[in-house]
């Protein structure tokens, strides 16, 4: 069986963090592993409260996980202080990992700051070393310094994000008007993945990034290319959603 180890916080409601990528990793067939960065106190709607773990606790959770498993792909969340996107950093590199999505988790859906100012620039460091970044718009205009007005402004934003060091670069469209298009771009060129509007409040929408992220993580373990994996990822995302 293959295997998709999750780093990222936990979330108590299971509509995001771990709780839904190990659902996710289960969905799709994968034996999931989850390393915790996090504590946080929320519901669907909002988060109350995070407390993150230590640096050295998590590295000692990842590195008990690989004395027993391997990772066929890896998912990382919300990472909350530099010093654990220090830690992540460091093993990914020192241990080669490969098809490593990377969720920019920079605040909740309700606003709730889930990294800190420093952290930001330890993510940029962090960008190099993985396979997929999946910003959603107000994540890729920070980590580009660009507005993103539209499909022209999210292209500009892929190119600016990819030219830190990610071979793939997918920003979500869900936060702008109309039908939601997601942009993949891999250096070369780019492709578009429309998909349906969902309607609902926060409980409804919530972790949809988590979801996403983790799908995409999983079809790479299972030796999907990256493209056939967002495409899947998306599909998985609207069912999960239309059956909250």
């Amino acid at each position: 069986m293959k295997t998709a180890l999750t780093i990222a916080g936990s979330d108590p409601s299971g509509g995001a963090g771990i709780q839904a990528d190990l659902l996710t990793f289960n969905a799709f067939g994968l034996k999931g592993l989850s390393a915790v960065t996090a504590i946080t106190v929320q519901t669907g709607a909002s988060v109350k409260a995070v407390e993150p773990v230590s640096p050295r606790l998590l590295k000692e959770q990842i590195e008990a996980l690989f004395e027993e498993y391997s990772a066929d792909a890896v998912k990382i969340g919300m990472l909350a202080r530099a010093g654990l996107v220090d830690v992540v950093r460091r093993i990914v590199k020192k241990r080669g990992l490969k098809n490593v999505v990377l969720d920019t988790v920079l605040s909740s859906t309700s606003g709730y700051r889930l990294l800190d100012e420093d952290g930001i620039d330890a993510l940029k460091r962090l960008i190099p070393l993985v396979t997929v970044v999946t910003p959603n718009i107000e994540e890729a205009a920070i980590l580009s310094g660009t507005k993103l007005g539209g499909i022209d402004g999210m292209a500009e934003a892929a190119e600016r994000i990819h030219s830190l060091g990610a071979p793939y670069v997918l920003i979500k469209g869900g936060h702008l008007k109309g039908a939601p298009t997601d942009l993949l771009y891999d250096g070369k060129g780019f492709l578009h993945f429309k998909g349906p509007r969902v309607r609902g409040g926060p409980k409804r929408l919530h972790g949809t990034g988590c979801l996403l992220s983790s799908a995409i993580a999983a079809g790479l373990a299972k030796g999907r290319g990256v493209a056939k994996a967002v495409e899947d990822g998306k599909r998985y995302v609207v069912d999960v959603l239309k059956r909250r």
